[in-house]
This record gives structure tokens, sequence and C-alpha cells, in this order.
């Protein structure tokens, strides 16, 4: 199949989503990524995916970036629970530096949100020093601005992790 913007894809028969050839995209400071698409088939709007992948090809670092004050956030409430001379302790002095300390995934998740405004987001799963056992998932709507910031649970929104609709608009909870 070829999906706009990503070319040819290949399937996963199993899980039903659609794999990209990897491809160095700028979000993730030019490294090597691929893009998976689920529930694509089924979708009444696969136009709204096209959308969004091509906002997230188009995408540059500078978009997490804008979000570094929430992953920073997310570090200092983890490394709270540490004493300065724990072993897990970990020194991270401002927002700009946390990125240091953050393994981007290589994998951005494209899927639609079965709640809500049903739009079309982006899910990367990534490692972080300060949590290896959670991670760290940060999410983009519509491929083009950060949404969640957090440990890995899956969710695509703070709202639907939490079930919560005053936390529609939580980059961070």
């Amino acid at each position: 199949m070829n999906i706009p913007g990503l070319g040819e894809v290949s399937k996963d028969e199993q899980l039903g989503w659609y794999y990209s050839e990897p491809k160095y995209l700028a979000l993730l400071k030019g490294e090597l990524g691929r893009v998976v698409i689920d529930g694509y088939d089924e979708d009444e709007a696969p136009q709204q995916y096209h959308v969004a992948i091509a906002n997230l090809l188009s995408s540059s670092f500078a978009v997490l970036q804008a979000a570094e004050q929430y992953v920073f956030q997310y570090y200092q409430d983890m490394n709270a629970h540490w004493d300065s001379s724990d072993e897990e302790f970990l020194d991270i002095g401002s927002p700009p530096e946390v990125w240091r300390h953050v393994q981007l995934g290589s994998e951005l998740v494209v899927s639609r949100r079965h709640y809500g405004d049903r739009g079309i987001y982006v899910s990367i799963e990534c490692n972080c020093d300060w949590e290896p056992e959670h991670g760290l998932q940060i999410v983009l709507r519509d491929g083009k601005v950060v949404t969640k910031v957090g440990p890995y649970d899956g969710h695509l929104t703070n709202s639907d992790a939490f079930a919560d609709d005053a936390l529609e608009n939580v980059v961070y909870r």
C-alpha cells in the first residue's frame, strides 16, 4: 500500500498496522525513525492521517523543545523520590539539559483518538535516565504540537488516561 508522504508501507497482518521504511526525521534530531500507522484501513477520514503524517515529517526538534518544561517537570517529580546521596538521583539543572537524558524513540505511532476530539495523534515512546521502568511518552496532536508528556501509559491525552474531561488540554499531570 502507498500512503501519501510515506510511500510504500508494509503491513503487519496480525496487528493491522502499517510500517514505513526508516526515514531521517528532523523531529528526532535527524535520526532514523519509522512511522507506524494504526487504524488506517477502517478509518472514515484517512486524509486526516495524511495531514498528520505530512506535519510530522516536516516538524523539527523545536516542536519537542517547545514542551521541554513539561519533560523537565516530569523529571523533577520522579527525581523528588530520591535523596541527593542516592545512586538513582540525577542532577539536571535546567529544562534544556533534560534532552541529554532522553533517548528518543524510533517508532512514531500515528493513530486516531477514540474519545473526545477523535483527532489524529502521534505517540513516541522514549527512554529516559530518570525513569528507566516507565520511560517517557511524548504525544503530538496532528503531528505538530505536543499535547501530552509523562510516563508511557499508551493514552493519547491526560483526559483519556485519567478519565477526566478537565484534563483535556493538560500536557503534563
